[in-house]
């Protein structure tokens, strides 16, 4: 579909006989139609370097993958829905008329309680923690074990792929800032191959599992019993990773919240339920994971305060850029335990 089409199933289309009527939200990788009850998230037709959604086919594959990965943890999930045009009217479902996409259907959820939006108001209390270490630990404990190995030169790359934003950052925000990326590439570097083995050991005993992938503060909705969801359906190599790696974003996007509070306590509960810190190497790994999550937003901002045309926009994305910078200066310079 194109994002016009998105629009008139939106306004004009029928679900279960009646109007629509709902409204649009845009992701990088997909829209997703509100209505009062129901969230659909529709796959734009795109290929990344990542992902490979072109096909009519690899939607519908995907959206079967998402409702099935997503149902581990979250009731939200419901169905995979046909988009349908019959007799010159766009329909989500029914039975009558020849797909022409694919959305997952899923119970709409009161954005108020994202645990990103709750952050953002200080409206998070640390008591909320055990709740949520919970439902993650009973998660990763259930959840399958895998034995990717371990690719010294893939996992280089990786964090060094912040060096391509390394001109824009120093032409906005300075050469202190370009320094630090400078000085985490090396640093990074000299931390992958001391660690290798250990690292290499972790996939070996365990470590290593299918989970969810991109678990930060705003894929959480904080009820009582917190409720995970949009975890990653596309790629394994994101998904298929240390637990370690895995809580570092939570904890990293906390501490980007100004809330190393929240972080030491949900991972002291969290580590309760999983024992994934063997000896005191783990520690420095968990801490290098943490790095790196800072790294990605750092370059995600970076580029995008590139591509935005209005000046607060830009300005936004630049002032992200630096609070992941910093984050990741902090880290670098990690010298203490963190329990």
């Amino acid at each position: 579909m194109t994002e016009d089409e998105v629009h008139k199933l939106a306004k004009k289309g029928i679900a279960d006989g009646k109007p629509i009527n709902g409204n649009v939200v845009e992701t990088h990788i997909s829209w997703v139609i509100l209505t009062e009850d129901f969230a659909y998230k529709i796959k734009k037709p795109i290929k990344l370097s990542f992902l490979d959604y072109t096909s009519l086919e690899s939607r519908r594959e995907n959206c079967k993958k998402e409702i099935e990965l997503n149902s581990r943890y979250s009731p939200i999930y419901l169905a995979v829905v046909a988009i349908k045009i019959f007799k010159d009217e766009w329909i989500l479902g029914g039975e009558e008329g020849q797909p022409v996409d694919f959305a997952v259907k899923m119970k709409r959820m009161d954005s108020s309680i994202q645990m990103d939006a709750l952050l953002k108001k200080t409206d998070v209390h640390i008591s909320r923690m055990k709740s949520l270490a919970e439902v993650i630990g009973s998660f990763h404990a259930q959840t399958k074990i895998t034995r990717h190995p371990f690719k010294l030169a893939e996992a280089t790359e990786l964090f060094n792929d912040l060096a391509q934003v390394s001109e824009l950052v120093s032409k906005e925000l300075g050469g202190y800032f370009h320094n630090i990326i400078n000085e985490s590439i090396l640093w990074s570097d000299a931390f992958l191959t001391h660690h290798q083995r250990r690292i290499e050991e972790r996939v070996e005993r365990g470590f290593q599992r299918d989970v969810h992938g991109d678990l930060h503060s705003g894929n959480i909705f904080l009820f009582d019993k917190p409720i995970l969801f949009d975890g990653i359906e596309f790629s394994e190599e994101f998904r298929q990773i240390d637990l370690l790696y895995e809580v570092a974003f939570l904890c990293m996007d906390l501490e980007a919240f100004d809330r190393p509070d929240l972080s030491k306590s949900f991972l002291a509960y969290y580590t309760t339920l999983v024992p994934c810190f063997e000896v005191d190497e783990d520690q420095a790994i968990f801490n290098y994971y943490k790095c790196l999550r800072a790294n990605i937003r750092a370059k995600v901002h970076a580029v995008s305060s590139g591509q935005v045309h209005d000046e607060k926009s830009k300005l936004d994305h630049l002032v992200e850029t630096k609070k992941y910078l910093v984050l990741m200066e902090g880290y670098m310079n990690f010298r203490f335990s963190i329990f």
